[in-house]
């Protein structure tokens, strides 16, 4: 069996008491594969990336990158001997050269087996054409994470690391830079972890996606799975998804499972855990799942509305007095006001039941 291209062993990543983050276990089975590590500001994502870049010593455990053993409890590679670049969140360029030389220091410092990129492609990609010429000081947060982004990218190293790549960027250009770096990204083979606290990105950059909580990773697997079906009460609570509502298995035998809501009544779908039938459990409604059905029976309280652009997001209230969230396409003809009864169409049917 071939060994993976990397991997974390049962590893502690200390920066203090607070920001730590133990018993990693994760691997990159592939070289060029994109994984994202997702959570919660100042819960040790940070630290999990300066320690495989050799910036702070493995507390436990082992890292791996390729056939070399880059930190344990006994060995610790120093940084620039190994083949990682980290792009930090901050401003970490050279403040005396300008943006094109700081771009060229990375090419000058490359010890990797990556592919080479062209720094006039890396330029034109990253939108760094107008200020070549200019110092940091000069440039906007923004500007510098793309700086320092092409920086580590020219140094063609076997791990490229970033920490929130692009949190200073502008809304407007985000999104079509991010789209660029992962196609780049995979174009030419470069296996990246990114740190991120924003889903969307995590879910839209990556092959794998890690939900580290209580300094645990929690979750590791396809982006699909980890939103769809999270493995656990605080996974789901992190990615604020939806709610949990009490429910009942009726049928767990059948291809399609059957659980009972006493006042949403029938809910269908496939159980993604093994519930008896009768059992009490958790199921996770979000969103998406219920749909709106001016003529059904099945009639809820609106006690809130937002405009989401695209959307609105309905609040419903259950006799119970549960709050649903339902998603509802902004040209619906019929905009609905809190106290007016909402139809849900009915039986339910959801695609992944998760419960707990």
């Amino acid at each position: 069996m071939p060994e993976n291209f990397f991997e974390i062993q049962n590893g502690n990543f200390t920066a203090s008491e607070k920001n730590k983050v133990n018993n990693v276990n994760l691997a990159i089975e592939k070289q060029g594969e994109i994984v994202s590590l997702l959570g919660p500001s100042g819960i040790g994502k940070t630290t999990i990336l300066r320690t495989i870049a050799g910036l702070q010593k493995l507390s436990k455990g082992k890292i791996k990158l390729r056939d070399t053993i880059l930190a344990s409890e006994k060995i610790h590679i120093e940084p620039e001997k190994r083949s990682v670049a980290l792009s930090f969140q901050d401003n970490s360029l050279f403040p005396n050269y300008k943006v094109i030389d700081n771009i060229n220091f990375g090419e000058k410092r490359s010890n990797g087996h990556g592919s080479s990129v062209d720094a006039k492609e890396i330029i034109k990609l990253l939108r760094i054409e107008p200020i070549l010429e200019k110092y940091p000081h000069q440039i906007s947060a923004g500007e510098a994470q793309r700086v320092s982004l092409a920086r580590s990218l020219m140094s063609k190293p076997d791990l490229l690391l970033l920490d929130e790549p692009f949190s200073n960027i502008d809304q407007s250009l985000k999104e079509e830079i991010q789209v660029s770096v992962k196609k780049l990204l995979k174009r030419i083979n470069l296996t990246t972890i990114i740190v991120t606290h924003d889903s969307y990105e995590a879910f839209s950059m990556a092959d794998k996606c890690g939900i580290i909580l209580d300094q645990e990773l929690k979750q590791y697997d396809v982006p699909y799975n980890v939103h769809h079906e999270p493995n656990s009460i605080d996974v789901a609570n992190f990615l604020n998804k939806g709610i949990f509502i009490d429910v009942q298995v009726v049928d767990s035998e059948c291809a399609v499972h059957r659980l009972k809501h006493d006042e949403l009544g029938e809910i269908r779908g496939k159980l993604s855990n093994n519930f008896p039938s009768g059992s009490k459990v958790k199921l996770l409604l979000q969103p998406e799942d219920l749909i709106h059905d001016d003529q059904s029976k099945l009639k809820l309280e609106v006690v809130d509305r937002k405009f989401r652009g695209t959307n609105f997001i309905y609040t419903l209230r259950t006799k119970k007095g549960e709050h649903l969230p339902v998603f509802v396409h902004s040209h619906h003809i019929h905009q609905h006001e809190k106290s007016e009864q909402f139809g849900v169409k009915s039986p339910i049917y959801i695609d992944h039941l998760v419960c707990f």
